[in-house]
């Protein structure tokens, strides 16, 4: 066994290198190659440079550099990751560590990390968790990683964040499928998770005299921020967890009249000639179709409202075909050059859509889109590498956002950005993240009582 063990972290090892050795090497020709092609990309940024990686190895490059943000950025007490590169070290994120756990599982079938550093990391978040604060189960939005207690998200949002919690389940629960071997450290890390899981009070989170989950409740303003999770947005795992639930489960009814509000939920309108079952008028921001689909495997998945292969394959598409048709004449927005949803911007922050665009192009919209858009996300994230890379890419892959319009390129990271690219990446290449969540017989149980049908259920 310890003989096996040195050669698997040998193999890891290997890998690690080949890929930051073709990495150095193709930077090394691109640096030679740059007075030849300087002249021909500025004139046309859609000519990439001479020497290209593989498709394989661009997909390498970018989880590599990308989990590196989940992995060597992360809180070192608490395993959880910090929220922003640019802010307070010690505010980490309880949706963001989600994403997080799942980037891990990433990490592992890569071969950046080995198997027990894996689950060594992901058993420091769940004891931290264990030991944090928590309100009915639920996370809060931020942690102090430091002592434990919830750092105010807000004026009103020290409590629990329903939405946060889902997406931390979301992680865990994978987590909780891809650690199957029976051995003390994952039969403890299988044994945390089903506790933090169990100890969810989704429930609580419906108002009285309410048909409809809440997002926020905090011990000191209960519910005053009185904000609904209602569709068509990033929440309907929130819905899909609590029907699931083993322990404080919510009926039906909740999912029908609160999220789908009873079939307003709808759109069925065309967008330059393309269906949009569900939502907002061209889609609202890509991030609606990444943050519950991180593990909810949208192929063949649907219900009484949607189809959710379709409904996030074509929100991608009307979301480019608007920034090829770039309504508010912004510089450069092209087939290469797309992908609008939150993230920083020139001002601070918002979440950009085709209804509120301010020119700002977030590389996680574009690239974590890969498994619906392969080809056209491929055609971004290569423009983005090759011809951008001087201003877009740094020590955890792509900067969160820029604006070629007013010359602004962010030099910051978001975890809540960074966690779809590496994850969504996966789930094209592999389906792992999907194949893992979906393995679990409460979630399918919980879909089937939401009336769902999957092509394995």
């Amino acid at each position: 066994m310890e003989n096996s063990n040195k050669i698997q972290d040998i193999k890891m090892q290997l890998k690690k290198f080949q890929i930051i050795l073709s990495i150095a090497f193709t930077g090394f020709l691109l640096a030679n190659c740059e007075k030849e092609n300087k002249a021909v990309t500025q004139k046309n940024p859609e000519i990439p440079s001479v020497q290209k990686l593989s498709n394989e190895q661009l997909l390498d490059t970018l989880q590599l550099y990308t989990f590196k943000y989940f992995w060597d950025f992360a809180h070192p007490s608490s395993g959880m990751i910090r929220e922003r590169s640019n802010g307070d070290n010690n505010i980490v994120t309880s949706g963001g560590s989600g994403f997080g756990v799942m980037a891990i599982i990433v990490g592992i079938k890569r071969g950046f990390i080995s198997r027990e550093e894996g689950a060594d990391r992901i058993l420091k978040i769940t004891n931290f968790l264990l030991n944090s604060d928590r309100f009915h189960g639920a996370f809060p939005h931020w942690y102090n990683a430091n002592s434990g207690k919830v750092q105010p998200f807000s004026n009103l949002d020290n409590g629990g964040d329903i939405v946060e919690t889902a997406f931390m389940i979301q992680g865990l629960l994978t987590a909780k499928s891809f650690f199957n071997l029976e051995n003390e450290k994952e039969d403890q890390l299988r044994l945390e998770i089903q506790t933090l899981w169990e100890d969810v009070e989704w429930d609580w989170y419906i108002q009285s005299g309410k048909n409809v989950i809440t997002w926020h409740w905090s011990p000191n303003y209960n519910f005053q921020i009185n904000l609904n999770v209602s569709g068509y947005n990033e929440s309907l795992i929130v819905y899909v967890l609590a029907s699931s639930s083993p322990t404080y489960p919510i009926e039906a009814s909740t999912y029908h009249s609160g999220w789908a509000r009873n079939g307003a939920i709808r759109n069925n309108k065309r967008f330059y000639d393309i269906n949009l079952p569900l939502g907002e008028d061209k889609g609202g921001p890509l991030f609606f179709s990444h943050y519950s689909f991180l593990g909810l495997n949208p192929r063949g998945l649907s219900d009484t409202y949607a189809n959710y292969e379709e409904q996030n394959i074509n929100h991608t598409l009307i979301n480019r075909q608007y920034c090829i048709e770039n309504p508010k004449g912004w510089q450069n927005y092209s087939a290469v050059v797309w992908g609008l949803t939150a993230s920083d911007n020139h001002r601070g922050y918002s979440a950009h859509s085709p209804n509120n665009d301010l020119g700002v192009i977030t590389p996680s919209a574009a690239i974590s889109a890969m498994p619906y858009t392969p080809e056209f996300s491929f055609q971004v994230l290569r423009h983005f590498y090759e011809n951008l890379k001087e201003k877009t890419w740094g020590p955890y892959g792509f900067y969160d956002a820029f604006n070629q319009t007013e010359n602004w390129y962010s030099k910051a990271y978001l975890a809540i950005d960074q966690g779809p690219i590496i994850i969504m990446v996966e789930n094209y290449r592999s389906q792992l993240l999907w194949n893992h969540f979906m393995n679990n017989e409460e979630v399918i149980s919980g879909l089937q009582k939401l009336d769902f049908i999957g092509p394995n259920f």
